[in-house]
């Protein structure tokens, strides 16, 4: 019977030879994320419901990285990191990332990729809706709720649906204007954000193969603004060398069968796609940057599980070099792995790092930060009548902070290009 990449996935966790869209199915759990927003309500649903003395099924599979409310003074978030703190003690989680110490690592979407946790052919489910930023590693990952999290911490398993799966073909070559933000936003623009529901949202063709890793993880990541279950894409020899460096445990690459059934299936010509944006207030509001060109702006915000890895500060660097930014520009790396490299990395003899601040931007300590608006004092925090042009995920009102700012989803380069001219600015106009 042939199958997609993800119905083979969940036949592996089930024990199954095979299993058919729609089906509902038991399976086993190889990983399950937390952070410090849900973590501490899925530690108190899991002792209301396996009792106060409950231990994890298995402590070596869960994994607790604190990234969103962290370089705050705000009380509540400080409660949350002493909750996680508490549990990890109680249960003996060896993958606890505490905040204030050398293991602290930063956003749990990117950490999980370096810290070797992302496997070809696993199960991943997190108490975070981006979770599926790891299906670029050609494994199942997707974000839960709380309860079904506690469910997995006393059992390891959970009741899922098997989606049904859609396709999309990038053909021919990226031209260096063009990112994977682009690209997921070019899909958003055609389905909405509710045209891939419950779905697994498959990636495949010579474009989305000649990405790096980190670009992988940007297009898979945004599946669910499309309302997707799952993004993937199958694992090859790039994601191979990467998975190999970081861990020794097994893992399983699957393929889609050619013949596998899907629900559509769409193809695009990378080199006929141009830069595009978000408008406010959502992430399906596209439209190409050209077209929205010179609409000011008043923040430029570099940074995300999406858009806060290396390679996207890379992409900025090139813009930046060299010129100043007219508006407040901020620069959060993801992790603390990323900021490490921007100081280390260098472009055209200097480093990343000498480049941001020579430019006049903000180097922000790593963690998700203004991406979920956060406390007052979280630095990048959107304000009344901010327009922002952002290499975030979300634009929804007040997803950045104030209820009252305008938000432009957009590429790093497109983010770096708006910063220097104080607009919203096509980066072909610096390449």
């Amino acid at each position: 019977m042939a199958q997609t990449i993800t119905q083979k996935i969940f036949a592996r966790a089930a024990n199954r030879k095979f299993v058919d869209p729609g089906q509902s199915i038991w399976i086993n759990v190889d990983t399950l994320l937390t952070h410090d927003v849900c973590g501490p309500p899925t530690f108190d649903i899991f002792k209301k419901e396996f009792g106060p003395k409950a231990k994890v099924w298995d402590p070596e599979k869960v994994v607790v990285l604190p990234d969103h409310y962290i370089f705050t003074s705000n009380e509540h978030a400080h409660r949350n990191i002493d909750l996680l703190r508490k549990f990890a003690k109680e249960q003996n989680l060896s993958n606890y990332y505490d905040v204030g110490t050398d293991r602290y690592r930063g956003v749990c979407h990117v950490a999980l990729a370096e810290e070797g946790f992302n496997r070809p052919g696993t199960v991943l489910f997190g108490t975070d809706s981006h979770t599926c930023t790891s299906g670029a590693f050609g494994m199942f990952g997707s974000g839960i709720g709380n309860t079904d999290a506690a469910f997995i911490l006393g059992t390891g398993k959970l009741w899922e649906k098997v989606p049904d799966s859609m396709k999309f073909t990038f053909e021919g070559q990226m031209p260096e204007y063009l990112t994977a933000k682009d690209l997921i936003l070019q899909i958003l623009g055609d389905i909405g954000t509710d045209g891939a529901t419950y779905r697994a949202m498959e990636f495949d063709g010579e474009a989305v193969y000649s990405l790096p890793v980190d670009e992988r993880m940007t297009l898979c990541n945004m599946a669910i603004e499309a309302g997707g279950m799952n993004g993937i894409i199958a694992a090859d020899a790039v994601i191979e060398e990467f998975v190999k460096a970081r861990t020794d445990k097994p893992y399983e690459i699957f393929q889609s069968d050619s013949d596998a059934e899907y629900h559509s299936m769409y193809r695009y010509n990378v080199e006929q796609l141009e830069p595009v944006v978000a408008q406010p207030h959502s992430p399906d509001n596209r439209a190409t940057v050209r077209s929205v060109a010179g609409t000011p702006i008043t923040k430029s915000y570099i940074g995300s599980c999406t858009g806060g890895k290396i390679t996207d500060f890379r992409l900025a660097a090139k813009i930046l070099k060299g010129k100043k930014v007219a508006v407040t520009t901020n620069i959060v790396p993801a992790t603390v792995h990323v900021a490490a490299q921007l100081a280390s990395e260098t472009h055209d003899g200097q480093t990343l790092r000498e480049i941001f601040e020579a430019a006049g931007c903000n180097i922000a300590l790593p963690s998700c930060a203004a991406c979920l608006g956060g406390p007052s004092d979280t630095v990048g925090r959107s304000v009344d009548n901010d327009i922002v042009v952002s290499t975030t995920n979300r634009n929804f009102p007040g997803r950045m902070g104030s209820k009252q700012a305008g938000v432009y989803l957009a590429s790093p380069l497109t983010a770096a290009a708006s910063a220097v001219t104080g607009k919203l600015t096509d980066p072909r106009d610096f390449l």
